[in-house]
C-alpha cells in the first residue's frame, strides 16, 4: 500500500523513535522499517506503524534501564525530566504517617493522583492509604525492575482514551513478554560510604508450540537500610546551618506555662543520663528560654537534657525485601481466536524509622495543650521527653513496618473477526493488601506512669491536677516499663480494582484517496474500592500525638467511547477520540464526556509537525469523599489575636504566628470531577537516520481541583468576622454565611492559661482550586559510527513557562516557581548520556541537571545541581553479559542551603545523602537468541 510504504520511510528517517533516555534498534535497515508491524501505541488503541504520534511518548527500553545505572523505578522515574513535581522520599516523616514505604510520580507537578499509572496497559490497585493523609495514588516502588521490557511516558491529557486520572499524563510499565531462552540476572550494590547493600536476582524463561505459549518471570530483591547517623553531613544537630553552636534535641524537658521558660535540671541530673542515646545525651542548653535577666534585659539560657546525635536516629534509606513474579500465557483456539491470561504476585516487607517516639501529658479528649497543676511543688506545669534506644530496646522496636502483597490477574480472549477487525474481551482484578505497624504510645498508660492517678480539677486554672515527682520524668524506663506504654497500632489496608472491558479495532475501517482509515472503540464496567481498616484504638484519643480518621467506600463505573484516525493526504492526518465515563458512589452518579483531536503534518520525509488537544478529567477521590473525621497536627497564624492583642507588630512577627493546632478533617460525599484542557504542538526533525531533534511545546490548566478548605482562609475570615472589618478597613457582616461558617469551623480553648488561644480548625476537601502550567519539551539524539567504534548521544530537558495555583476565585494567583511561593518545584530539569560501543564493549555515561529551587526562608534560590552515573558493560559471549555502575560518581551532597534550618537540612523531595554506590551486574542465557 502506498501509504504504509510512505510511513514506512518515514518511520525509518525520523530518528524520533529512539526516545529520551532509550536506545534503540529503529532505523538501522530499511528491510526492517519496510516490514515492521503494526503496534500499539500509548495514548491509542488502533495499531499503526510509527511509534510517533500527534502528542509525544518517551520510551525507556530495558537496555537504557541498564545503561544508564538505574537502580529502581523510581530512580528511572526522577531521569523522566516532565516528572516535574515535590513527592515523597523514603526520609519523608508525612510518607512514613501516611504511607509507608510508598513512593509516587508527579509529571508536570500536578500532583501524584493526577498521574495514570498502568501495567502491561492496565489499570492496578492504588496504594491502599492516602498520599499525606488525603488522596489516593499508585504506588511505583512496588513493579520489579529487573522484569521490565519498557516504561512508556505520555505526558498530557488522554482521558479520552483511558478515562479518569489521566490529567498529567500516563506512564505505562511494560513487563517482559517473549523469551526464546532462560535468562538469569543477579545485580550486587554497596555504597561508599557504608550501609544500603544491595541485592537483585531474576529470572525469566518461557516456553511454546504450535496452540500455546508461556512466558513468566521472578525476581526477588533485598535492600538493606542506611541510618541518618551513618551520613556526615546529618548525624547530629551540629550540621544545622543556620546556628553558631549545636543545639540539642530537647530529650527531657520541663517547662514553667506561668513564666514561659524551661525549669533547670541541673548538671548533676544531666550527667546521670548521659549514657542514653548512645552515650551522647548532656546538661544542654538553648538561648532566650530561661528567666529574664534585668541587667541583660534579655531573657537567659534555658537548660535541659539533650543530645546533638540522637536527631540521626532515622532511616534515609528503608530497609526492604521483596519478592515479585509474572506470567503471561496464550492459547491459540483457531486462525481468529486466542485465550489469554496475564497475572501478576508480589510480596514485600519494608521497614522505616522517621524518628525516635516522644511523649507529653495529654488528656483524654487528644487536647493539644500538654499543661497540667502539679500539687507536688504547686505550680503549673508541663513534661516532654524522648525515649532512647536504651529504654525502647534498640531501634528494631520502634521502626515502621509494612508488608505488602499485589496481585493482578487478567483473563480474556482476542482474536480476529475478518481480515480487517480485530478485538479483544478482558477481565482484569488487581488489589493491593497490607499490614502496617505503627509504633505508639499509650496517653492514659504513659501519663500513670510519668504522673501518677489524676487527682482531680485545679479551681483556679482549670487543669487537672497530679502528684508528679520532677525526679520520675528524668528517670530512664526499664524495658518492661517501655514495653507497659509502647505497643504496635496495626492497620490493614486493602484497595481493589475491577473492570471488563471489549475493544474491536480496524486499520482499515474504509479507504480515503489517501489511504486507510483507522478506528478503535471500547465499553468498560468496572467497581473499585478501598477500605483502610485501621485500629480501631487509633480512631480515639487512646494513642499519644494521634488520632486517625477511618476511611472505605466503593464506586461503579462505565465507559463507553471511539477513537478514529484518518489520512487526509499524503502528509496529513489527523485523529479524533471522545469517551464518556461514568461513576456511581455514595448515592450519588457523575458523568463526564471527554475528547481529543490531534494533527500530525509530514511536509517532507524528514520533518513532522504535530498538535493534540484535549480535555480530561478525575473522578471524585475515594478517599476525599469517603474520609471519616480524624485529625492532623499542622501549625497556623492566628490573625484574630495577632490584631487584638498584638496590633503594632507584623503579622509574621506576631507571637501567635506559626501556632500549632489541631486540624479536624472529614470527607465530602458531594465533590465533583476535576476537569481539565490539554494542548500539545512541536515537530519532529530527523535530517538523516543518525541526527533527530523534537521540541514541543504544552500547556495543561486544570479546574475544579478537590483541596481541603484552607485553614489560613478560614483564620483570616473569622478574625475578620470577630473584628467587623479587614486588615484594610473593609466593613465585614459577622452574620453573613462566610462569617457563621469560619467562626463555627474555628475552635478555641475555653478556659486555663491557653484560654482564648486556636485549639482547631474544622476542614474538609471542596472543588474549588485553580492549576496551570505550560513549558517546552526538548529531545534530541545522535549516532556518530566512527573506524574506533560508535558514538550516540541522547538528550531530554524540559523548560517550564510558568506554574499558576489559585485556591479561591477572586485570590491572588499563586506563581509555584517564585521563591516565595510556598513550593519547592524546579523550572528546568535535563538528563543527557552519551553511549560509546566498540565491538562487545559498551560504556555509558549519564547526567541529570536539576534547576535552581528555593531555599528555605523562601528569600532566594538555591544553585542547579547536578548528578552523575556511569556504566561499563562487557558480552563475554553471545549468552553472558556483565556490567559495572557507580552512581553519584562525584560523591556529590545535597546542595547546601545556608537557611535551611529543619533535619536533614536539605530538601528531601530532590536530594539524599546516599552518596556513590557502586553495583555489579551479571547476566547469562540459557538457549535461544543472543543477548
Amino acid at each position: 500500500m502506498k501509504n504504509a510504504q510512505f510511513r514506512a520511510k518515514l518511520l525509518l528517517g525520523l530518528g524520533c523513535c529512539l526516545p529520551a533516555l532509550a536506545t534503540s534498534a529503529m532505523a538501522q535497515t530499511t528491510e526492517a522499517a519496510v516490514d515492521a508491524e503494526e503496534i500499539i501505541v500509548l495514548g491509542s488503541r488502533i495499531p499503526r506503524l510509527s511509534q510517533e504520534g500527534p502528542a509525544p511518548v518517551t520510551v525507556i527500553n530495558a537496555d537504557a534501564i541498564r545503561a544508564n545505572g538505574y537502580t529502581s523505578v523510581p530512580d528511572i522515574l526522577r531521569a523522566v525530566t516532565q516528572n516535574g513535581g515535590e513527592t515523597q522520599s523514603q526520609q519523608s516523616f508525612s510518607g512514613a504517617s501516611f504511607t509507608p514505604g510508598a513512593q509516587q510520580v508527579d509529571l508536570r507537578g500536578l500532583g501524584p493522583n493526577h498521574t495514570l499509572v498502568l501495567v502491561n496497559g492496565r489499570r492496578i490497585a492504588d496504594f491502599p492509604l492516602p498520599f499525606q493523609g488525603r488522596s489516593n495514588f499508585t504506588d511505583i516502588s512496588n513493579i520489579p525492575l529487573g522484569l521490565i521490557e519498557r516504561v512508556e511516558v505520555l505526558s498530557g491529557s488522554a482521558s479520552a482514551i483511558y478515562g479518569s486520572d489521566a490529567i498529567a499524563g500516563v506512564i505505562n510499565f511494560e513487563l517482559k513478554k517473549n523469551a526464546d531462552g532462560t535468562t538469569f540476572d543477579y545485580r550486587y550494590g554497596f555504597t561508599d560510604r557504608g550501609g544500603g547493600a544491595s541485592h537483585r536476582i531474576s529470572a525469566t524463561s518461557g516456553w511454546s508450540n504450535e496452540t500455546f505459549h508461556i512466558v513468566g518471570g521472578i525476581e526477588y530483591m533485598l535492600q538493606k537500610p542506611i541510618w541518618g547517623y551513618q551520613r556526615k553531613i546529618q548525624d547530629s544537630t551540629a550540621d544545622n546551618p543556620t546556628t553558631a553552636a549545636p543545639l540539642g534535641r530537647r530529650v527531657f524537658l520541663r517547662y514553667d506555662p506561668d513564666n514561659d521558660e524551661y525549669v533547670d535540671p541541673g548538671a548533676d541530673t544531666c550527667a546521670a543520663l548521659s549514657y542514653l542515646n548512645e552515650g551522647s545525651t548532656y546538661y544542654a542548653s538553648r538561648p532566650r528560654y530561661g528567666a529574664y535577666d534585668p541587667v541583660l534585659d534579655d531573657y537567659g539560657p534555658g537548660y535541659f537534657c539533650g543530645s546533638n546525635t540522637s536527631i540521626g536516629y532515622g532511616t534515609i534509606i528503608s530497609r526492604r525485601e521483596g519478592f515479585n513474579s509474572f506470567a503471561s500465557a496464550g492459547l491459540t483456539l483457531s486462525d481468529s481466536a486466542e485465550l489469554f491470561l496475564d497475572a501478576q504476585f508480589g510480596i514485600s516487607k519494608v521497614s522505616l524509622m522517621p524518628d525516635v517516639l516522644n511523649w507529653a501529658y495529654q488528656d483524654s479528649s487528644g487536647s493539644s495543650d500538654t499543661t497540667f497543676y502539679n500539687s507536688f511543688d504547686g505550680v503549673l506545669d508541663d513534661w516532654s521527653r524522648q525515649f532512647t534506644p536504651e529504654e525502647s530496646g534498640g531501634f528494631s522496636n520502634v521502626m515502621t513496618r509494612n508488608r505488602q502483597t499485589t496481585f493482578s490477574i487478567t483473563p480474556g480472549i482476542k482474536g480476529s473477526l475478518d481480515d480487517k477487525w480485530t478485538y479483544e474481551v478482558s477481565f482484569n482484578h488487581s488489589e493491593y493488601k497490607a499490614k502496617v505497624k505503627f509504633p505508639q504510645v499509650i496517653a492514659a498508660e504513659a501519663n500513670a506512669l510519668f504522673l501518677g492517678e489524676q487527682l482531680g480539677i485545679d479551681d483556679d486554672s482549670g487543669y487537672p491536677v497530679f502528684y508528679a515527682d520532677p525526679e520520675r520524668l528524668y528517670t530512664p524506663l526499664t524495658q518492661a516499663e517501655y514495653d507497659s506504654i509502647a505497643v504496635y497500632s496495626v492497620y490493614n489496608p486493602k484497595s481493589w480494582t475491577d473492570n471488563l472491558s471489549a475493544t474491536v479495532s480496524s486499520t482499515e475501517l474504509f479507504s480515503l484517496p489517501a489511504g486507510p482509515v483507522g478506528f478503535a472503540a471500547i465499553a468498560e464496567f468496572g467497581k473499585q474500592g478501598y477500605d483502610l481498616n485501621p485500629d480501631p484504638l487509633a480512631l480515639t484519643d487512646y494513642y499519644y500525638g494521634l488520632k486517625d480518621s477511618d476511611g472505605h467506600g466503593k464506586r461503579t463505573h462505565w465507559a463507553l467511547g471511539g477513537e478514529l484516525r484518518a489520512p487526509v493526504t499524503d502528509f496529513l492526518q489527523v485523529s479524533v477520540a471522545g469517551r464518556y465515563d461514568h461513576f456511581r458512589f455514595a448515592g450519588n452518579g457523575v458523568g463526564k464526556f471527554t475528547y481529543n483531536a490531534g494533527m500530525e503534518l509530514r511536509p517532507v520525509s524528514t520533518l513532522l509537525v504535530r498538535a493534540a488537544y484535549g480535555t480530561g478529567f478525575r473522578a471524585p477521590d475515594l478517599h476525599y469523599v469517603f474520609t471519616g473525621p480524624g485529625n492532623t497536627h499542622p501549625s497556623a497564624t492566628d490573625y484574630y489575636l495577632c490584631r487584638t492583642e498584638e496590633p503594632d507588630e507584623d503579622i509574621g512577627d506576631c507571637s501567635y504566628a506559626d501556632s500549632g493546632i489541631v486540624a479536624q478533617r472529614n470527607g465530602n460525599r458531594q465533590l465533583k470531577p476535576e476537569t481539565s484542557k490539554s494542548l500539545n504542538a512541536g515537530i519532529v526533525w530527523a535530517p538523516s537516520r543518525y541526527f533527530d531533534v523534537s521540541v514541543d511545546y504544552f500547556r495543561v490548566s486544570l479546574s475544579n481541583q478537590v483541596q481541603d478548605l484552607s485553614i489560613d482562609s478560614l483564620l483570616r475570615d473569622e478574625a475578620d468576622c470577630r473584628i467587623g472589618e479587614t486588615m484594610n478597613g473593609t466593613p465585614v457582616d459577622i452574620a453573613s454565611p462566610t462569617c457563621q461558617d469560619a467562626i463555627a469551623r474555628v475552635h478555641r480553648f475555653a478556659g486555663g492559661v491557653s484560654e482564648g488561644e486556636l485549639d482547631a480548625v474544622s476542614i474538609n476537601p471542596i472543588n474549588i482550586a485553580h492549576e496551570k502550567t505550560s513549558g517546552i519539551d526538548i529531545a534530541l539524539h545522535g549516532r556518530l559510527p566512527t573506524d574506533f567504534g560508535e558514538f550516540a548521544l541522547s538528550l531530554a530537558h524540559t523548560h517550564v513557562f510558568d506554574h499558576k495555583f489559585r485556591q479561591y476565585p477572586g485570590d491572588t494567583a499563586i506563581n509555584k516557581l517564585a521563591e516565595d511561593s510556598g513550593y519547592y518545584i524546579p523550572r528546568d530539569k535535563t538528563t543527557g548520556s552519551i553511549t560509546w560501543s566498540l565491538d562487545d564493549l559498551r560504556w555509558t555515561v549519564e547526567g541529570k541537571r536539576l534547576g535552581k529551587l528555593p531555599n528555605y526562608d523562601e528569600d532566594a534560590y538555591i544553585k542547579a545541581s547536578y548528578l552523575f552515573n556511569t556504566t561499563l558493560q562487557y558480552d563475554f559471549t553471545d549468552h553472558l553479559r556483565a556490567s559495572f555502575t557507580v552512581t553519584n560518581v562525584f560523591n556529590k551532597n545535597p546542595v547546601k542551603d545556608p537557611t535551611y534550618s529543619a533535619y536533614p537540612y536539605y530538601d528531601i523531595s530532590w536530594f539524599d545523602s546516599v552518596g556513590r554506590s557502586f553495583y555489579l551486574q551479571v547476566t547469562y542465557k540459557l538457549g535461544g537468541s543472543p543477548l
